[in-house]
Order: structure tokens, then sequence, then C-alpha cells
């Protein structure tokens, strides 16, 4: 029997690559596509992998292959390279992403990597003999996708409204991507919201403060976000996984928050965050992160759930550079050296804070008026913020009640009708305009907004996925004004 072949899609980024090597050790079984750009940091990557396959090297673009192994040294913003990779092949598993901050400095570029390049991959599958039937395609979407998710809607699940934070072009171009494989033909599909993918790396960059302290998170490490991916080779054809959204995190024992996650990794490396920090640093709200409630469907299909929060501090702590664990024992150690230590820290994060065009302090300083909107509501209450310490939010999720956000229909039932979608509809300030309706959740209806945009969607993607009128879909971020007409968005 032929070997099924695999494209990876994105297979140098933190997750494709863990889940690179775990499809490596498949190689009895599967036939591995790799569609990279090549850059001189993914051909060194993927050079020894060339090499172990008696493929010889070449400078710049095109396809190489041999004994299991093909790379198309290519783009997936260019179609044409997207055919190639697709042709021939069992499976399409696409961890792409541009992701922030590198999104949030280049909107054209996320648009092209998390939306077109996506819908390239749609028409290539498609367009391959009996493709729409035969490939299967896993999506990996983002926990960004629904936005800011503080107390006390700090709980989330599939069908959820989608709500992108303002300014985040990441996730709105990740909407998109998920939207294109929801309302396309293929019939084997899954897209995974992945969660914050923690990685053992020290990333110093103004972002760091864009995300609330109390936001609560439930993380994942890339190598059990690599291992579920790859474990979804293992789901047969004729399985209920299929065409599904899922939101993919690492389950209750990675369930933290933001406050106890900085407050942790600073620690291991003897530093304490309120020495090294300003509380008005962190913005108070548009950030994104939740507790899934629902995250415990996927790992029943992939059993992706592996690593803890206390693993994942384990293996920060072991992959710091040599000279980072003498410098953390010393503070640990010397007062005299930790205060030193931590001067040089605050001198440091402070700079990005204050001195970058992503800094917070920096929007205060320089009246950018829009992002302290965005990120604190106003001047008022950015000057209100307090010290470490004082009046603190609640951090333990056991004491905070939560709410579980109504998704407009009687979710109950196993068959829905005309009158559920209808129902649905108006609770998102529109219309069901198809008159009638097969009980079909993915044959295609037509609906219109609050706002008198018509347009076409399945059911399914609707009302199961939380996704509504594309034309109201940031940006602009006008969700004061979609709030005051759609009851379901109103309540995130």
């Amino acid at each position: 029997m032929p070997k099924k072949k695999v494209l990876l899609i994105g297979a140098s980024g933190s997750m494709g690559f863990e889940a690179y090597k775990n499809l490596w050790q498949k190689r009895e079984e599967y036939d591995i596509v790799l569609l990279q750009r090549p850059s001189k940091k993914n051909k060194k990557l993927f050079r020894r992998y060339e090499k172990k396959c008696g493929i010889k090297p070449i400078p710049g673009r095109g396809v190489v292959e041999g004994n299991g192994l093909k790379i198309v040294w290519g783009d997936a913003t260019n179609y044409n390279d997207v055919e190639e990779a697709c042709k021939g092949i069992d499976w399409c598993l696409s961890p792409l992403a541009f992701i922030s901050p590198a999104a949030d400095h280049n909107p054209e570029m996320a648009r092209a990597v998390n939306t077109t390049a996506i819908e390239h991959i749609i028409k290539a599958i498609e367009s391959q003999p009996n493709g729409a039937e035969h490939i299967k395609f896993i999506y990996i979407g983002t926990v960004a996708e629904t936005g800011d998710r503080l107390q006390t809607i700090h709980r989330g699940r599939v069908g959820d409204p989608l709500k992108p934070s303002i300014f985040d072009f990441y996730a709105v171009t990740k909407i998109r991507g998920e939207r294109a494989v929801l309302e396309s033909n293929i019939k084997h599909w899954a897209s995974l919201r992945q969660t914050f993918i923690m990685t053992p790396d020290n990333m110093e960059d103004p972002i760091m403060f864009h995300q609330p302290i109390d936001s609560f998170m439930e993380n994942n490490t890339k190598e059990d976000a690599g291992k579920g991916l790859i474990n979804c080779l293992d789901i047969p054809d004729d399985s209920d996984f299929w065409r599904r959204v899922y939101n993919m995190g690492g389950g209750p024992s990675c369930r933290t928050t933001y406050y106890e996650l900085m407050k942790q990794m600073f620690a291991i490396n003897g530093l304490r965050l309120e020495q090294v920090t300003e509380r008005n640093w962190f913005a108070l709200r548009n950030f994104h992160m939740q507790f899934f409630e629902d995250s415990y469907l996927l790992n029943e299909y992939i059993h992706n759930w592996g690593h803890s929060m206390e693993d994942f501090y384990e293996i920060f702590a072991k992959n710091r550079p040599m000279y980072l664990k003498i410098i953390a024992t010393l503070c640990q150690k010397i007062p005299f050296v930790r205060n030193m230590v931590e001067r040089a820290t605050y001198k440091r994060l402070e700079k990005l804070a204050t001195r970058s065009k992503n800094g917070t302090v920096y929007w205060y300083n320089n009246e950018n008026n829009a992002r302290i909107s965005a990120f604190y509501k106003d001047y008022e209450f950015y000057e209100s913020i307090l010290d470490w310490g004082v009046e603190m939010a609640e951090m333990n999720s056991e004491r905070i009640d939560w709410i579980r956000l109504d998704h407009g229909y009687d979710e109950a039932r196993e068959q829905l009708d005309l009158n559920d979608l209808q129902e649905a509809a108006k609770y998102r300030g529109g219309l069901c305009l198809s008159s009638e309706w097969d009980g079909d959740m993915y044959s295609t209806l037509e609906w219109e907004c609050a706002f008198n945009h018509q347009f076409k969607a399945k059911p399914y993607t609707v009302i199961k996925a939380g996704h509504w009128c594309p034309e109201c879909l940031a940006p602009p971020w006008n969700y004061d004004e979609i709030a005051k007409k759609n009851p379901f968005f109103a309540q995130v």
C-alpha cells in the first residue's frame, strides 16, 4: 500500500517545527511535503533532513525531492507554489501564521499570509482530482479571534462572538482565513483555535505590556501543540471530528493568569516582577486569552494535553543560557546583586514601555488617543492605576463568578429547524433571509445583519463557530455601534 502524503505548511514556526519533528518519526507511514520560504534560517533548519534523504540543497527557490521528503522552496502567498505543494497530497496541515508583534507592524503581510495564503491552499486542494472529497485539511486558528475575555466572561467556548481586539490585525486576518475554510467545499476539515504557545525564549517587546495582568490564560507548550497536530492524522474519515471548530489549549493544568505567568518567569531568573516593572505599564483591556470551557473536546480526539504550567517552568529554567542561570543563582543568594540586576532590568523594560511607539507609556506621554482609548478606556483610567499590591484584581478563578455566553438558540436540541436559525439571526440583530432549509448545517443560506449587509454563509459558520457579517468585521473597530444593534455581540 502506498504511503499517504502529508503537506505541512509553516514547518519552521514554533508549533510547526515540533509538528515536523513528530511527522519525521512517522516516515514509514507518511511521505512529507513542505512549503518553505527559501530564507537562510529555513535553509539551515532543514539542511540536515535534506542530507538524510539524499537531497542536494539548492540556492533560492525551487523544488527538491528524495526518499519521502519533498520541499517546495517558495512562498504560500504565491498560488503556483501552493499548487505545486498540493500535488498528490492526502493531508494538509497548516500551522502557517504571521503573528504579532510582527503582524502589528505589517498588516498587509498579515493579510497575505493569514488570509490570502489560506485561500490559495483551499483553491489548490479543490483543484486536485477529487481533492475536495479526498484531501483532509487541518487549519490552525487562534484564541485571538475572540479578543478580550476579562472577568466575568473569562471562560469561553466555540460559538462565542468573534471580536478581534482593536488594532489586532493578526486576529482579523486569521478570522478571515478560518471563514474561508468553513465556507469551502472541502469535506474533511477542522479548525483548531490555538491558544498562546509558551516557549522558553525570553521575548522582550512592547507587546508584553499590552496584556492585562488579570487575564486568565489556558496556555500550551510547543511540544504539545506539535504533537496534537500530528495526532490528527489518526482521525478516521468517518469520525464526527470533521467539519468542526475546536479550542486548542493545554487543559486545566495549563491555566494561570498573566500576572502569575510573568511573576514566575521573572522569579526563575532571580527577579521580582514588582521591582522591574510598573503596574501602569500593563494595559487594562484589549488583548485576548481566556480559560477554555471546551478544550477537553479536542483532547478526546487527539490527546494533546500533556505538559502543565509547572512542566513549562522547568523547561523555561532548563533552556536558559548559562549566563542567565549564573546571574539567577547570584540574585537568589546575594541581595546586592539582585538589586543591581533589577535596576538594570527595570531600565531596559522601561525603555520598551516609554520609548517604543508600540509602548503603553509612550502612548500616554504622546497623547495617542486611539491607543489609550482602546487599551485603557481613557486618560483618567490610566492615571488611576495604583501601585503593585494595592487593590489588585481577584486572581483566583475559583472565587470569581463567570457567565456562559448565550448563543441565541436552543443548544439542547439535536436537530435544528429554520425557526432556530431565524431566532439566532434575530439575536445577532439581523435576519435569516432563506425561506427554506433542509436541516444541513453545511448548506449555504442567505443572511442579513443589522446594518443591512447581505451575505451567504453556512449555518455552522454562523451559529456554531461564532462568525457573522464579513462586511462588519474589523477594521474599523466600531464595536460600540455594533453592540447597540447586536445583543449577541454586546455580551463581549
